[in-house]
């Protein structure tokens, strides 16, 4: 997957594309890999890079939603994890199982949670990942040696899924452009085309050389995420607005806070959200918080009270309390809520996907989740094909396995999330012994990655690398902005670049990453 190729697939094509999708996040990538692998011609634009938003700052699970189903929200429930079953399918080098633990203070939170488990059991049928069942006190401790004891009565264990979200963005872009897709990054939508009063395609332009296109569409779908009331505005400046978001803020702590491989799902915190700590790349994603936010961005930042709030519930359920100087790092993440009356509380808003079509023709599609993205796709697309008039094919998604997909792996292995590709890093190292040394003593990662994310992954700046294509930022900040200069160094030997040019990346990302660390 090359940058420069599908740049000038998309100079030399003066006709039209079946599809244009705008937004390469979850939902874009879905609705353009859904197209694109029923044979339609299809090209994506996503302003920014592959996942940059919301889609690069979930808790990273692979879930049904245990609180949707308390709400009552049993169809969402069954479509999660229907969808979750077919992901760990599909794409089982980055999706996993991952066992969760329920610890139990109150008396009859016993019976409830144990109930309430076994019907999420019963919902996933034979896409099930394993069976819920009681757990004693000491089988509880066994399984979590750093949970607060005092007035523990047990457990309840379950399972649900766990991925790398980034890492299947890009490999969701590969399986697009193997399928005849062009994904462009650094590639704005800044205008609609119309003929009369419908939408005839786009104006774009090149966030790198400033070149603009001309593009034309038979269909256009907005998959911008929480900037979706943006483009919106842009069809129709009179459009009111449908997103309500809602910020959700995670820390990463080091492995000694959650030993082992169980993670601690807490049902009900302060504000009505769930509280997960789960283990991730040998650290610890602790979160997640809900809080609405005026406005949106590109990098949004954690509130002080988030942080407190995810520091002072888990110090409420581990043995060690976790403190400001133990957090590598604290990001946050916008979710692209659909406003729901008058609702206050963006926790009690619906996470249902939601998809309208404008009188333009315009195809928007928004809300929703990763682990339903699939479906999201499938959905939009079918409602697509009746705007753009073309000849209907069925989804063929269900049984699609994504880029990298490999089975049998060595979850020990560092290189194992890139599946089938980690042969070709290797090769990589062994023609030059220097690109296998690690780039930094504390994270896994080797010089021959930065060399693939650059050729194969459309990797453009050092916070592609760093942020995306690895996760440095998220797992030690402070590591990642060790890590920036040679990262630099080796991305401009690739992409033919000079000193200035690494000196201004190692510094806009130096500037970024402080960010995400905690006075």
């Amino acid at each position: 997957m090359n940058r420069s190729e599908m740049i000038d697939t998309l100079a030399h094509d003066d006709g039209y594309w079946d599809f244009v999708v705008i937004g390469g996040g979850a939902t874009g990538l879905g609705v353009g890999l859904d197209a694109a692998s029923r044979g339609y011609k299809t090209l994506l634009l996503e302003q920014h890079d592959f996942s940059k938003g919301t889609s690069s700052r979930s808790t990273k699970l692979v879930h049904g939603g245990v609180r949707y189903l308390r709400q009552g929200n049993v169809s969402l429930v069954l479509e999660a994890l229907h969808e979750r079953g077919l992901l760990i399918r599909n794409a089982p080098h980055l999706v996993s199982h991952q066992a969760f633990v329920v610890p139990i203070y109150d008396w009859w939170d016993g019976p409830f949670y144990g109930a309430g488990l076994k019907v999420y059991d019963l919902l996933a049928g034979k896409l099930g990942l394993g069976p819920s069942k009681h757990l004693s006190k000491e089988e509880t401790l066994e399984r979590i040696p750093t949970l607060e004891s005092d007035g523990l009565r047990g457990g309840v264990t379950y399972f649900d899924g766990q991925f790398d979200d980034s890492r299947l963005a890009i490999n969701l872009a590969q399986t697009m452009a193997e399928h005849g897709g062009t994904p462009i990054n650094y590639m704005q939508v800044i205008g609609l085309n119309k003929a009369g009063p419908m939408i005839d395609g786009v104006v774009a332009q090149d966030m790198e050389s400033g070149a603009q296109y001309e593009i034309h569409a038979r269909v256009v779908v907005n998959a911008t995420g929480v900037f979706t009331d943006g483009l919106l505005r842009m069809d129709n400046p009179q459009a009111e607005p449908i997103i309500a978001p809602s910020q959700g803020v995670h820390l990463i702590l080091d492995k000694a806070f959650l030993p082992g491989d169980s993670a601690i799902m807490v049902p009900q915190t302060a504000d009505g959200r769930v509280l997960f700590a789960v283990p991730w790349h040998d650290k610890v994603v602790v979160g997640t918080t809900d809080t609405p936010v005026p406005e949106v961005s590109l990098e949004p930042r954690p509130l002080e009270e988030e942080i407190q709030f995810i520091l002072d519930h888990a110090a409420l359920y581990l043995t060690k309390d976790p403190t400001r100087e133990d957090v590598k790092s604290a990001f946050a993440g916008l979710r692209p809520l659909v406003k729901a009356g008058e609702s206050e509380s963006t926790a009690a808003i619906s996470r249902d996907h939601y998809l309208v079509i404008s009188e333009s023709g315009l195809v928007t599609i928004t809300g929703g989740k990763w682990t339903t993205y699939r479906k999201m796709a499938e959905d939009t697309v079918n409602q697509a094909l009746l705007v753009a008039g073309l000849k209907e094919h069925p989804c063929v998604t269900k049984d699609l396995r994504i880029h990298g997909w490999l089975k049998n792996f060595d979850k020990n292995d560092p290189l194992h999330y890139y599946g089938t590709d980690a042969i070709h890093i290797r090769k990589i190292a062994n023609a030059d012994p220097a690109m296998g040394q690690k780039l930094h003593e504390d994270l896994p990662y080797i010089k021959a990655e930065v060399i693939w994310s650059v050729r194969e992954e459309m990797a453009r700046t050092v916070e592609d690398f760093l942020a995306r294509r690895s996760r440095a930022l998220l797992l030690d900040t402070r590591a990642s902005i060790a890590m920036a200069p040679e990262v630099a160094r080796i991305m401009a030997a690739e992409l033919g670049y000079d000193d200035p040019w690494q000196a201004q990346q190692v510094a806009a990302y130096t500037d970024l990453a402080q960010e995400y660390l905690l006075a």
